[in-house]
């Protein structure tokens, strides 16, 4: 008998893992990747909570081979891969020329090359055998063309506009592809006081990662193309700032405000 299991990107802390622990929960074996040692005990600690097998991987994704590396490491073990969820990225507010050529590259293999990539492998085996699911973590940014989040809202905006594309195509083969788009999540990634975070909270400006995965998980096994957490004040800021003529934000930018 064939053993389905989840495989999750970044699964070492943060989002990552708490995809890795609800899918756990949902009785997935699981496949977790990252480039931090920490992994391997991840994998063995959620294995053990949940009776799961549970392998974590030790593997670099910001580079381009990594892709194709992990697709045939899972074929020569015997792991069927029936949930995708590419999470693996790094979040900064910078500059574009202000960034080193490595960061830039890492960054753009983190969020385009490796997670297209790997639905381009797995998906071929999903819709082989006509069941699958695909989720790709995007990003309200990729919304958003705006000063110090060239990079960063640019390479999401290419994953949201593929895993859109992807959904259609795929979905008529019974694979689900969802996009995933979060606003702020309390992971300790944004450098906000405790209290503003709080407040961000009571308000639902800023979510948990657990809610974030459990709407995530829920769109994606209902097949739903796109979610975004949370949706009205972000859907709202997001048209607000669109809104805003490009010699408004170089003067926002020349006053110093942002």
């Amino acid at each position: 008998m064939t053993t389905y299991f989840a495989l999750v990107t970044g699964a070492s802390s943060g989002i990552g893992y708490e995809f890795a622990r609800q899918l756990a929960q949902k009785g997935y074996p699981l496949i977790l990747v990252s480039n931090e040692e920490k992994v391997v005990d991840c994998a063995a600690k959620l294995g053990e909570q949940y009776s799961v097998t549970a392998h974590g991987l030790v593997l670099d994704l910001g580079k381009q081979e990594s892709a194709r590396e992990l697709y045939d490491y899972c074929h020569q073990q015997g792991w069927e891969v029936e949930v995708l969820v590419n999470n693996a990225g790094v979040y900064h507010d910078k500059d574009i020329l202000d960034d080193s050529e490595a960061f830039t590259s890492l960054i753009m293999n983190l969020h385009m090359y490796t997670p297209a990539m790997l639905c381009y492998l797995f998906g071929h085996d999903m819709r082989e055998r006509k069941k699958g699911y695909i989720l790709n973590v995007c990003s309200v940014t990729s919304k958003i063309a705006g000063q110090r989040l060239g990079t960063y809202g640019g390479t999401k905006a290419f994953l949201a506009h593929f895993t859109r594309a992807l959904h259609i195509e795929l979905k008529p083969f019974g694979v689900y592809v969802t996009n995933v788009s979060p606003g702020a999540v309390d992971t300790g990634l944004y450098s906000i006081k405790p209290v503003f975070t709080k407040i961000g909270k009571c308000l639902g400006i800023i979510v948990s990662p657990q809610t974030l995965v459990r709407r995530g998980l829920r769109a994606l096994f209902h097949g739903r193309s796109k979610v975004t957490i949370p949706a009205v004040f972000w859907h709202l800021l997001c048209g607000i700032i669109l809104l805003i003529p490009t010699c408004v934000l170089r003067l926002i930018r020349r006053l110093g405000w942002f």
